[in-house]
């Protein structure tokens, strides 16, 4: 359950920037839940920005978003929420987390199919923090887990590093969400990025098509082609 009090800062105000930020909860592994930024504001882009904490780092809670060249440190979930957001160009960095526990970099919140929202990691490094690197042998590390019943996530034109596991995917509960949720990878290189081990729940779609790709960038996504343009922020808008 979100605890309203443990943003380090939230954003809600409509088409803002941001720019060379650091914004850190240090609450610690140990403290659970302890977000250091939540987004739920609408054409909202973050530029070279770091976001830096545990679990649920960054909560991108709903409405179109778009971050680039920003670095993302965390452990369980430590990109979640319900918006349609575009990661491109970024730096996904697991740390270190508590004895028995995994990391995962993605926990999306779709509740409805008809829902226009899912979280699209294109051309960002996925790999392990210092701390992390050190022992990642004794954790493992997934891609993403499905919050919600609808989760939609995919990995695309990304640096997939050893640290993710060849599973590459997590179940939440049991079965839950295993045949309706949407998660894909498209173009992936790296250590991490073979799918001959992945899961092969229903709703993992595997490698897709570069046209069925196409409609997570940031141009068919988030619309980003028309309100980014205005922005001193630069973007891709296709693959």
């Amino acid at each position: 359950m979100w605890r309203w009090g443990r943003a380090t800062a939230a954003v809600v105000g409509n088409n803002f920037l941001a720019r060379d930020l650091t914004i850190e909860n240090a609450a610690g592994p140990s403290k659970h839940q302890a977000v250091a930024l939540r987004v739920g504001a609408d054409l909202s882009a973050f530029y070279r920005c770091s976001f830096v904490g545990y679990q649920d780092t960054l909560y991108v809670h709903s409405l179109r978003q778009f971050f680039r060249e920003c670095d993302i440190y965390g452990t369980i979930d430590f990109v979640f929420g319900n918006s349609g957001a575009v990661l491109q160009s970024c730096n996904l960095y697991a740390r270190r987390p508590l004895p028995n526990q995994s990391n995962i970099y993605t926990a999306q919140g779709r509740t409805d199919p008809n829902q226009n929202t899912g979280i699209s990691i294109q051309k960002c490094k996925v790999a392990a923090a210092s701390d992390l690197a050190a022992v990642q042998s004794s954790f493992k590390t997934y891609l993403g887990r499905p919050w919600k019943q609808y989760s939609r996530t995919v990995f695309m034109q990304s640096e997939l590093d050893s640290v993710v596991d060849p599973a590459g995917w997590l179940a939440w509960d049991g079965t839950f969400a295993l045949d309706t949720l949407y998660y894909a990878e498209y173009q992936n290189t790296g250590p991490g990025a073979g799918t001959s081990a992945r899961v092969a729940w229903k709703g993992y779609r595997g490698i897709i098509s570069a046209s069925e790709a196409s409609t997570f960038t940031v141009g068919s996504f988030i619309d980003g082609d028309v309100w980014l343009a205005g922005t001193s922020i630069p973007f891709s808008g296709g693959l």
